[in-house]
């Protein structure tokens, strides 16, 4: 099978692009999800701090600061400093969405402190991976320009794909670590009665939306890996 055709990279049009329109779908999903079940206010009226705080106090952990932060869905635990911070559609917010997204961030802080293996293990290999996706396509660049002078060109080559294959790795990593984190936010908001179980369909559907764009975006790094493999793959046994 040809790779390109007059000049035009089908590997990019055929494995690429429907990954890349899965990313666009899943963060549209996610953002229309949190924007239709932030009107559904929870009859608790427990806003997402108070959700947070309380899942925390169930799993017997103390120590973790609450604090609101500007933006729309920049809900994150920061490990450093301990701290979970909700954005201000989700900190003073009522909603069966706010309280889902508040409650998943809490679940990280208690992956944490009870020691999972792979928040761990991701937390581990961030400047690995972070370092990998800085060298990946300026080895690959080098390699291509070194071809038609050394041999040694597709070491730069199979360097840099090496390299970009760590963000792969990555999202691997991350992927059972956000599901966890829903699973724990649910099992929580369950047993601690903070919504009717009609209620739970909100935050279930915002977490499942916000998965989806971990899933989308593994995706879309297997693909350029895949991508990468073939067009250098192909040039190799010319």
């Amino acid at each position: 099978m040809p790779y390109y055709f007059y000049g035009f990279d089908w590997t990019y049009l055929v494995l690429v692009v429907p990954c890349i329109i899965l990313s666009l779908v899943a963060s549209a999903s996610v953002n229309s999800t949190f924007k239709r079940y932030s009107r559904q206010i929870s009859s608790r009226r427990i806003t997402g701090a108070e959700a947070a705080q309380r899942v925390l106090s169930m799993n017997g952990v103390t120590g973790v600061r609450i604090e609101r932060i500007s933006g729309n869905l920049t809900d994150h635990y920061d490990p450093k400093t301990n701290v979970i911070r909700l954005s201000e559609s989700v900190y003073d917010n009522p909603s069966t969405a706010a309280i889902g997204v508040a409650c998943h961030e809490a679940g990280h802080a208690v992956q944490y402190a009870t020691s999972y293996a792979p928040i761990h293990l991701r937390a581990a290999i961030i400047p690995v991976t972070n370092l990998g996706s800085k060298l990946a396509m300026p080895l690959i660049l080098l390699g291509i320009v070194l071809g038609a002078l050394s041999d040694m060109s597709y070491f730069f080559v199979y360097a840099g794909i090496a390299c970009f294959a760590l963000s792969l790795v990555f999202q691997l990593v991350t992927l059972p670590v956000e599901f966890n984190a829903s699973h724990r936010a649910l099992q929580a908001i369950d047993q601690g009665g903070l919504l009717t179980e009609e209620e739970q369909k909100g935050a279930r559907k915002t977490l499942t939306a916000a998965a989806m764009t971990y899933v989308a975006a593994t995706a879309v790094s297997l693909a350029q890996l895949l991508r990468l493999l073939l067009i250098f793959g192909r040039r190799d046994n010319d």
